[in-house]
């Protein structure tokens, strides 16, 4: 009911109004109502890390849903979300997308990714806080994957500070190929000081992907260490690795 509630509500507003404000709304309350039903517990520290007066280029790391869940409910800004250019040309969807605001980055076509950043680029500096999973897909494991640099070849572009966030617990949420929930799941979020970027040069994108790979690595490593004995005994993330003999996936979408 609240997928159909909500959902009807940010369709009906699209129709009026592009500014996505309604829209981000509309996902808060609907995340929210799910975070409920599933029972996850969720913990956020460094929420002093968000500057509300200015716009930031937020990044987190990417396990199941429950992220895009936890960061709708619970960051305390309207953000825009960046995904990939393909996701607008489905039918409805790419205009629903639009007229929240989402900003498209292209993947397949480095010219046409150079346009599309230059393009995101004028929006946030022009005063939009936007999200990205520079891992570009889910990982069913919840290790952290490699990264794409579309995010901080953006984040160079504006000169607004970059903003690392670091999640674990999403990816036990839900077991691996099923609908079944796993009720009571602590999931944490750590939000890490914002990351000046006067000290790189535009064209570093790489040094500054590998330098917030490791920031995230290492808080990953620290949240996971947190976890209590009862957490790690009914990991049903650990279960399903173990049934299926150690092998495990990325989850593409």
């Amino acid at each position: 009911m609240s997928t159909v509630f909500w959902g009807t509500v940010s369709i009906l507003g699209s129709l009026v109004s592009g500014t996505g404000k309604l829209q981000h709304y509309c996902m808060r309350r609907w995340s929210k109502d799910n975070l409920w039903l599933s029972r996850a517990r969720v913990e956020i520290e460094g929420i002093e890390n968000i500057d509300r007066t200015r716009p930031q280029i937020l990044v987190a790391n990417h396990s199941g849903l429950h992220d895009i869940l936890s960061l709708a409910a619970f960051l305390p800004i309207q953000f825009r979300w960046i995904a990939k250019k393909s996701l607008f040309r489905i039918p409805f969807m790419g205009w629903h997308m639009r007229r929240s605001g989402y900003i498209p980055i292209d993947r397949e076509n480095p010219r046409e990714a150079a346009k599309t950043i230059i393009q995101a680029a004028e929006e946030i500096r022009g005063g939009v806080s936007a999200i990205a999973f520079p891992e570009g897909t889910r990982s069913r494991t919840g290790e952290l994957g490699e990264f794409r640099s579309g995010a901080f070849a953006l984040a160079l572009r504006t000169g607004v500070p970059l903003v690392p966030i670091t999640l674990d617990g999403s990816s036990r949420v839900i077991v691996p190929g099923t609908l079944q929930v796993t009720p009571g799941v602590t999931i944490r979020i750590r939000i890490g000081a914002p990351i000046d970027l006067s000290g790189y040069a535009r064209g570093e994108k790489h040094r500054l992907m590998e330098d917030v790979f490791q920031i995230m690595s290492d808080s990953l490593a620290e949240l996971r260490s947190r976890r209590r004995p009862a957490e790690e005994a009914h990991d049903p993330v650990f279960c399903w690795i173990t049934a299926a003999g150690g092998r495990a996936g990325p989850d593409r979408y």
